[in-house]
């Protein structure tokens, strides 16, 4: 049986791990090796025992040369992994969220973020939900849906968004999806609320509840630009300043009456508001996810250097 055994590990081209965890500690202990003789033969014992010696203190060196292999190996992964997210963060520098980048830039970008997710520091992300939790300012995205919305701001004088960001509480399994827009005249919030539910290592399934109108908040002082372009023409709106003198003067006082309303909260009970993402990168101040369609997502954490 032994030896039927020996010949079939000595068949098989590749052993398995098994195969090979077990056959090791026999291999090491220097199982089968001959019985020495007694008195007579000591020099030849003092001799293997010697040559055993000197293979364990070759063995007992190994993991020290694999430590310090492995430490260079993940310092010279950091190393690539700065450099990456700093020609990202260059890269979306004037892309407005991706809605003005080129085709060139495009490219550019999606080959930085496949380079970034082949050095994922956490393959199961929702196995490490204190990394996902907190706020996350979009940074740029392929979404086509959003253009129509980030196109708002062809008038940045007088409509802006401020602020697209996603808001993750992993105690409570929520997410909060939220968009801030300012104007000359007062600053409001477009969200939505969701619960979201682990499907994987890296995906998650989002199921949209509730849609809130934040209540506007008038400015203090209303600023006019002298000038904005519309539709090819640059239209002069010094003419209007005593006009809105005038209103920044009734809005001072209209202000504290409306900034104490409540936000305007709509259910949302339809069947498709369901959604999935998937979090093909993470670390503590960046994380690029995927969605339906294709669709790339590139998030800076708040507060992170990538923001500045």
């Amino acid at each position: 049986m032994a030896l039927s055994t020996l010949s079939l590990c000595t068949q098989s081209p590749s052993p398995s791990p098994v195969a090979s965890a077990r056959l090791a500690p026999a291999v090491l202990g220097f199982a089968g090796a001959p019985q020495f003789p007694t008195l007579r033969a000591a020099p030849r014992r003092l001799t293997a025992r010697a040559v055993a010696g000197d293979a364990e203190d070759e063995w007992g060196k190994e993991p020290a040369a694999d430590q310090g292999g492995a430490a260079a190996a993940v310092a010279e992964v950091t190393s690539e992994v700065a450099e990456l997210k700093a020609k990202l963060k260059e890269a979306l520098y004037g892309t407005e969220r991706g809605l003005r980048a080129s085709s060139e830039t495009r490219a550019e970008v999606v080959e930085l973020i496949t380079q970034l997710e082949a050095r994922n520091p956490t393959p199961a992300p929702t196995e490490a939900l204190t990394l996902l939790n907190g706020k996350w300012i979009l940074a740029y995205t392929s979404f086509s849906q959003l253009f129509p919305l980030l196109g708002s701001g062809s008038l940045p004088q007088l409509v802006k968004v401020e602020e697209i960001s996603q808001t993750i509480d992993s105690e409570n399994f929520t997410v909060q999806n939220c968009i801030k827009f300012s104007g000359p005249l007062a600053t409001t919030s477009v969200s939505t609320n969701a619960k979201f539910e682990v499907r994987s290592p890296k995906r998650v399934q989002i199921k949209f509840d509730e849609g809130i109108i934040g209540t506007p908040q008038l400015t203090d002082s209303i600023v006019l630009p002298e000038k904005f372009e519309f539709f090819g023409q640059n239209i002069d709106l010094t003419p209007l300043k005593g006009i809105f003198s005038s209103i920044e003067n009734a809005a001072s006082s209209v202000a504290r009456t409306i900034s104490g309303q409540p936000p305007l909260k709509i259910p949302i009970r339809t069947d498709n508001a369901e959604s999935w993402l998937l979090t093909t990168y993470l670390d503590d101040e960046l994380r690029i996810s995927r969605g339906d369609g294709s669709s790339i997502f590139v998030l800076f954490k708040e507060g992170s250097n990538l923001l500045y």
